[in-house]
């Protein structure tokens, strides 16, 4: 492995530390999980995605302390 295919691992690991602190939807993360864990079913879209995790998360009011 480069040092800069090092940087880039590092680089992407930062990134999606830093969304999942700031409440993004990580949508690399759930492709990688549904390979893994659902091989049979058809992934949603990005858009679907984003659409379905902010439905998710602004849907329960008392899930959130503001």
């Amino acid at each position: 492995m480069t040092w800069g295919d090092k940087l880039a691992a590092r680089l992407a690991r930062a990134t999606s530390t830093l969304t999942r602190i700031i409440g993004a939807p990580d949508y690399e993360g759930y492709l990688r999980h549904q390979r893994r864990c659902h091989p049979d079913r058809i992934p949603l879209t990005r858009d679907e995605f984003v659409r379905q995790r902010l439905e998710d998360r602004y849907s329960r009011p008392g899930a959130r302390c503001c």
